[in-house]
């Protein structure tokens, strides 16, 4: 016998996991709730927990999120979405918001009501994110709009409160782009790959085509070519075998048969000596098959070369020192920081204080848990069988954020520059954590002065002429952005390491690191990055052109700025970085680095436009 549940929410979670199976047409998938993010793995699908209560709200949203997920579980070929699949990360971002989106409205033709149920989802996660608050295009996400804007298309139906905002938003330019080639969803949307074709046109028409890759039908018609090639150049071992068995077989071949055979012979050693020979040419118009060229090493400049990329490292930061000296380094930094405390403890509040002005805070009532709401108890005094009331306060907070601390790590930061970074990275970390925004903490340098073991390949291949970049990267992660701040701690101190601030080429580390937070989940990502100088390796400048690196430098910057999936930030520490970046401060004195980090960072979060401008030292907005 089996026992009975007393959560009355039982039969419902039930009723929805069958239900689920159903629509993704697959018995064998497991249903399960969780107070973690919904989320889809191979035949297991996590869904939002659903309480005793079961408010309107958690049966919509657990509703919807099983909605979606079994409708791209039942119309999502992998395999198909593999092969087209685009290598950047913008552009892989825009194409599975778009097959998303084509999932959802394959399935509302045959269950009109999944409609319903995945629009409650989609408005409780845009409220969420607090899309319904954006005011402008670039602070909305552009992969976003692009498959809402091909949900509404392909069902005709608007989008739910603050998706509809963010889809408006981006519409004017996704359609002034891709107009054209959006016309036909509606055509394509029952064959994934037809659709997958026209989602990797319309990343091409949003400006993104040199994150596509090869194209993947193309590639196939010369597999197609070669299989057909090798099929026709059977060896003629293997064909003189095939005719004696043949013989055996069947003796009574004809004539007609055998002078076929011989005149096919005949072809072939006539080909062979047309191939022996010296007067043998290519027809015109035909040309071998070149092998594919390889891919760019920047997607902001594809002619940026760089000799060998075998002696690079991306390294956490605990990997090149051992936990003990990590622990020293970190006790020297403390030591720098002790005359500085009061001022940035003062700093770090004042942050605190702007940041937090941003939440909006409110109460919900007449709830059955929570806070007893004493303001409610005369009616209870009054009427004793009136239940007592509670209350639960409600925060707002900002947008998903993620921020991204890049810090020059060159030989000319040694000294008094690099400990004031690594502090106000630490006091930074400690307190945007605190408001709820993650926090990513990078550095950029090379394995070695004046080349590395690049530059000695170099010189054993005979030193070809403009090698491009030619030393070894060094590219350290000291805190992940999922990382919490006191497991982190300790590897900021290995900024003080006795021989690991080298050179810096600045362009590649930018660009690596825009690349990680295009790949972060938050909807916001900030990136700031602290130089005290333009970018600089004697090795790659001494075989290039003397602005070689200067130049990817501002390529890179250009691509960030234009396609404004990151806000990106400078701070030049005695160095003027206003030339190349759009929204920059430069400082004189590296004790003011704390105060200017702080002040750029609150001035993101200022509602006021401005105030922003002001601190930006952009024009006062109109």
């Amino acid at each position: 016998m089996t026992q009975r549940s007393d959560n009355p929410a039982d039969p419902f979670k039930k009723a929805l996991a069958e239900a689920t199976k159903t629509m993704a047409d697959d018995p064998d998938l497991t249903v399960s709730y969780s107070v973690d993010p919904p989320g889809m793995a191979g035949e297991n699908m996590r869904l939002p927990q659903v309480s005793r209560r079961m408010t309107r709200d958690e049966v919509l949203i657990a509703r919807g999120t099983a909605d979606a997920f079994a409708l791209r579980h039942r119309y999502h070929n992998p395999k198909t979405a593999a092969k087209y699949l685009p290598q950047g990360q913008m552009a892989r971002d825009l194409y599975e918001a778009m097959e998303t989106a084509r999932c959802e409205a394959v399935g509302a033709r045959d269950m009109p009501g999944t409609l319903g149920n995945i629009d409650a989802k989609i408005g409780a996660e845009a409220a969420k994110r607090g899309y319904d608050q954006i005011r402008a295009a670039q602070d909305a996400p552009l992969t976003q709009a692009a498959g809402y804007l091909v949900r509404h298309l392909a069902t005709g139906r608007d989008m739910p409160g603050g998706a509809q905002n963010v889809m408006e938003l981006w519409r004017p330019f996704i359609e002034e782009q891709a107009g054209g080639t959006l016309d036909h969803v509606g055509d394509v949307l029952a064959d994934q790959a037809a659709f997958a074709r026209l989602a990797r046109q319309v990343i091409k028409d949003l400006g993104y085509g040199d994150q596509l890759g090869d194209d993947p039908d193309l590639e196939d018609e010369a597999e197609g070519d070669e299989a057909q090639e090798e099929e026709q150049e059977t060896p003629e071992s293997e064909e003189g075998d095939d005719q004696s068995e043949e013989s055996e077989a069947s003796p009574e071949q004809s004539q007609e048969d055998q002078d076929d055979q011989s005149q096919a012979e005949v072809s072939m050693d006539e080909m062979a000596e047309m191939e022996d020979g010296d007067e043998a040419e290519m027809p015109e118009g035909e040309a071998p098959l070149e092998p594919p060229p390889p891919a760019p090493y920047s997607d902001a400049d594809p002619n940026y070369a760089v000799y060998t990329t075998d002696f690079d490292e991306e390294i956490k930061a605990e990997e090149l020192a051992e936990p003990a000296e990590l622990e020293r380094l970190r006790a020297y930094l403390d030591q720098q920081l002790e005359p500085l405390k009061g001022a940035v403890s003062r700093l770090a509040n004042k942050l605190q204080r702007r940041l937090q002005a941003q939440q909006n805070r409110s109460w919900e009532f007449d709830l059955e848990e929570g806070i007893l709401d004493a303001g409610r108890l005369a009616r209870v005094v009054a009427n004793p069988t009136t239940p007592l009331s509670f209350k639960v306060e409600k925060d707002t907070e900002f947008r998903d954020t993620c921020v991204t601390l890049l810090l020059d790590n060159s030989g000319s930061m040694r000294g008094r520059p690099i400990s004031i970074a690594a502090i106000c990275a630490d006091v930074l970390a400690r307190t945007l954590e605190r408001c709820q925004v993650k926090v990513e903490i990078l550095g950029f340098t090379t394995r070695a002065w004046k080349g590395g073991q690049a530059r000695e390949r170099w010189l054993a291949a005979g030193r070809e002429q403009q090698p491009g970049r030619l030393n070894d990267l060094r590219h350290i992660i000291y805190k992940g952005a999922d990382a919490p701040w006191r497991r982190a701690r300790p590897n900021l101190g290995l900024m003080m390491k006795e021989g690991l601030l080298k050179e810096n080429i600045d362009g590649e580390a930018l660009e690596w690191a825009h690349r990680r937070m295009i790949g972060r989940p938050e909807q916001r990502k900030i990136l700031m990055v602290i130089s005290d100088g333009a970018p600089v390796d004697d090795s790659t400048l001494s075989v290039n052109p003397a602005n070689y690196l200067e130049k990817h430098l501002r390529d890179v910057i250009a691509m960030v700025e234009r396609r404004k999936a990151v806000e990106l930030i400078a701070i030049g520490i005695g160095h003027d970085v206003t030339r190349y970046y759009q929204r920059a401060v430069t400082i004189t004195d590296v004790e003011q680095l704390a105060g200017a980090m702080t002040e750029q960072l609150a001035s993101l979060f200022d509602s006021d436009p401005r105030a922003r401008a002001r601190v930006m030292g952009m024009r006062k907005a109109g």
